[in-house]
């Protein structure tokens, strides 16, 4: 575990050096999955001042197993999407500029381009918008289930992230690291989507052979990008 909490402190500290996140905003998990422990960050602390003692590790109920502090408000949306999708080693949330703007909008990110493509196979979903009573009762995990219903019967390693309707973006990957590496490039297409709609609002989704071409040269069993390992 001392390793993993290293990871996340470090993950979360990245997410402030590519500028994702404002003040407290934001956090980054990662789980055990031989634990069953997850270790998150603590909520409202500053991230210039955390350090590894103040990550916060739960149990799979969000139960506090260890640590002083207590745990992001965003605790239990995390704790779902690592019940439903089972192959994640890390999530990440922000209220990065651009991925926000798409869920405050409610609209899905198209994949317009390669860029996009060598990421994310299809478009970046959005969630419906949460119940009265969901926001009531079970605000946080409501946020989790939406996010599982989005994708469907859909692989969420092949879109890892999702938008949710008026509030911002989630990211996971394998690692804690690689989930951040993943927002990172969500806010890029976002960015990048915002400014192709503004020169050219008509704009379609690149064709299937396109996104299958740089989907698949960097992901699954043929890709060829990068140098073979060893």
């Amino acid at each position: 575990m001392k390793q993993l909490r290293e990871q996340v402190l470090e993950a979360n500290l990245e997410v402030v050096r590519r500028g994702l996140v404002l003040y407290t905003f934001g956090n980054v998990s990662g789980i055990s999955r031989e634990d069953n422990l997850v270790i998150i960050k603590p909520s409202g602390v500053p991230y210039e001042r955390m350090k590894v003692d103040d990550l916060v590790i739960t149990d799979l109920e969000g139960k506090i197993v260890w640590g002083e502090l207590r745990p992001s408000s965003d605790l239990d949306t995390h704790i779902h999407l690592y019940k439903s999708f089972p192959e994640i080693g890390g999530v990440v949330h922000t209220h990065s500029e651009h991925a926000t703007a798409w869920a405050q909008a409610s609209r899905p990110i198209p994949p317009l381009g390669t860029t996009h493509a060598d990421y994310f196979y299809g478009p970046v979903p959005v969630t419906r918008e949460l119940t009265p009573d969901e926001i009531e009762n079970d605000y946080v995990r409501a946020t989790g289930v939406a996010i599982t219903e989005a994708f469907g019967n859909r692989d969420p390693m092949e879109v890892p992230a999702a938008l949710v309707a008026g509030h911002g973006p989630f990211a996971w990957g394998r690692t804690p690291d690689d989930a951040v590496h993943n927002a990172v490039v969500l806010e890029a297409v976002a960015r990048m989507a915002m400014y192709t709609f503004s020169l050219q609002p008509n704009t379609q989704s690149v064709s299937q052979a396109l996104l299958d071409r740089h989907y698949f040269r960097k992901h699954g069993a043929t890709a060829t990008y990068g140098q073979a390992k060893k």
